[in-house]
């Protein structure tokens, strides 16, 4: 499948900032994208369809997962969630940078992906105690929430070593600095400018 854009798997514990780095990246760098994923649950308060999620039935859920129009898809709390193949492709296609914000799990199955070559960057906090501090000053979640939180961190920080690229968030603009920087390289690699334009080299004859 000829791309000219580059897909991003994006993975990080709950409360290390990388939706916030992510947001930043995206308002100082053009070209890049964020693929909004299917689910069959409910819109919350606010959330608009093709925005936050595409809101879709169980039933049309199923027939997409049984003709593999997913490249990843997990139930969650009994709702369904997945990233729709064809509107990744779409976007990568018409030289976007796509940004997939993924668990570990689903970064491991598209990473295996024969239709894509995915860059993955792994989002780390300096540390658990850190995390921690964090999670309570967002005064959002009960202990036993954050517990199982801080758990389930250093279960994802043991798959950091699969992913390409770490990126410690200890100072959010280094972060930044950091993320911008992949995404240049990447670039650069590939046989584009900054800005993505694919760069055309002339001689003289």
């Amino acid at each position: 499948m000829p791309v000219t854009g580059q897909l991003y798997i994006l993975s990080a514990p709950s409360g290390c900032g990388k939706t916030t780095i992510l947001r930043q990246v995206m308002n100082n760098i053009p070209g890049l994208a964020f693929s909004v994923s299917h689910t069959t649950r409910q819109p919350r308060s606010g959330e608009k369809n093709g925005v936050a999620y595409h809101f879709v039935t169980k039933e049309a859920f199923t027939e997409m997962r049984d003709t593999n129009s997913f490249i990843e898809w997990a139930e969650v709390h009994g709702n369904y969630y997945g990233t729709s193949r064809q509107a990744v492709a779409d976007q990568l296609q018409n030289g976007q940078d796509v940004f997939l914000d993924i668990d570990v799990q689903g970064a491991a199955i598209i990473s295996n992906d024969p239709d894509f070559d995915p860059v993955s960057i792994f989002v780390a906090p300096p540390s658990l105690t850190e995390l921690e501090r964090r999670l309570r000053g967002r005064g959002t979640d009960s202990d036993e929430t954050i517990a199982l939180r801080l758990q389930n961190a250093a279960k994802e920080m043991d798959a950091a070593s699969q992913y390409q690229y770490l990126i410690i968030n200890d100072k959010l603009a280094d972060a930044v600095l950091v993320m911008q920087s992949i995404i240049i390289a990447q670039r650069s690699h590939s046989s584009r400018l900054p800005d993505g334009t694919a760069i055309s080299l002339e001689t003289d004859t």
